[in-house]
């Protein structure tokens, strides 16, 4: 599941979640994803596109064709919904009646989304986005995303006692995918953390970024990163993703290997972290032009 986007689309799931209701006929569906151990928000996106298919077609899943399910996605596709989120409406309807009903349907595929680079800050612009943090909390939250890559709900789920700050590593519980993995605290991260829970005490079973005693929601940390990069006069688009791209792509210009940056990011396939090796500059200005070679 790690090629999974997570799309703008999906949200309006969430903003609609009191009046989403799961069709009882999708019930297997349900409990096929649990048992595979898929996230919740992959398992959510999938249901809410099977209710669609069904009320689109006023048909039961045992009824549903091959057909069917082409219409409703040229449906979609003509109401302007972007390719990425064609791709997903795609794999979740042929995850059903391929993958669990046993239907012989085989889609034609769907078109591919715009293959954009992912937006990198420079380190002056990490440097001034830190600077410009005044609450303490939110400077912890950016050094920790920008130093160890980690993902928004990773981040929102970290526990201190998912850290070892003497050895400088903490590990990820059940990251995306359901798996663990190991990642690296900075000098910076561990001593500004130390100093917090000194002045605000902790609970070694409590979330690092709690608000009221309650952990930190992810609009909430979007919103505290995108309060830091106005202050700093940052004109990217700056969000928890950009600081993880920030991470690897910073990583790679000090020659890290790539497969210890796949490692640290979690990345299933090696081809995803590749995506880095063409967002460096670095690299790229290494490279003499042919025509100063003239001279």
């Amino acid at each position: 599941m790690d090629t999974i986007p997570l799309l703008s689309k999906s949200e309006v799931i969430y903003k609609h979640n009191d009046e989403y209701k799961i069709n009882k006929m999708l019930k297997p569906l349900e409990v096929e994803m649990m048992l595979r151990g898929f996230s919740k928000r992959t398992s959510k996106i999938y249901l809410y596109y099977n209710s669609k298919l069904l009320d689109f077609v006023n048909k039961s899943p045992e009824e549903i064709v091959e057909y069917d399910i082409k219409e409703f996605l040229a449906h979609k596709m003509s109401g302007n919904s972007p390719s990425c989120s064609i791709g997903l409406i795609r794999s979740a309807l042929k995850f059903y009646y391929s993958g669990v009903l046993g239907k012989n349907i085989v889609l034609v595929k769907t078109p591919r989304g715009d293959k954009t680079l992912p937006v990198v800050l420079t380190k002056k612009e990490i440097k001034d986005l830190l600077d410009k943090t005044e609450n303490i909390k939110h400077r912890l939250l950016i050094e920790l995303l920008y130093s160890t890559g980690l993902r928004l709900s990773e981040c929102i789920n970290l526990k201190y006692g998912d850290l070892d700050l003497d050895n400088k590593i903490g590990w990820v519980r059940k990251g995306k995918g359901s798996k663990d993995r190991i990642f690296i605290i900075s000098d910076l991260f561990q001593e500004d953390l130390i100093s917090y829970r000194e002045e605000h005490g902790f609970d070694q079973n409590g979330f690092i970024f709690e608000v009221k005693g309650k952990k930190m929601s992810p609009r909430g940390i979007q919103c505290a990163i995108k309060i830091s990069a106005e202050r700093a006069g940052i004109q990217k688009s700056v969000h928890v993703h950009t600081l993880r791209h920030t991470f690897a792509t910073h990583l790679l210009e000090n020659s890290v290997d790539i497969r210890k940056i796949q490692l640290l990011l979690g990345h299933t396939n090696l081809q995803t972290t590749q995506i880095y090796t063409q967002v460096s500059s670095q690299e790229i200005k290494k490279i003499k032009s042919p025509l100063d070679m003239l001279q």
